[in-house]
């Protein structure tokens, strides 16, 4: 085997144990929000994870959003 091939296959054996390792880590998340299911609505739970990375993500914009969602909750309720 020539060194481009050794170390494909190494670079293949390495994605193949982190995808395993993500397949786990998923399922234990999913195990997670189930064992709390009886406490909290798990797509309610879900989207206040969801919502805290976002505010996390967009650091000190974070206040136009709160504006935004203002704004369009207070257009778009139902009465």
């Amino acid at each position: 085997m020539s060194q481009q091939e050794d170390r494909l296959k190494e670079f293949i054996d390495k994605l193949k144990r982190i995808e395993g390792e993500v397949q786990l880590l998923n399922e234990e998340k999913k195990d997670l929000f189930s064992d709390f299911k009886n406490d909290f609505d798990p797509k309610v739970l879900r989207e206040a994870v969801r919502s805290v990375k976002a505010r996390i993500k967009l650091g000190d914009s974070v206040n136009q959003l709160d504006e935004i969602i203002e704004q369009l909750e207070s257009n778009m309720s139902v009465t």
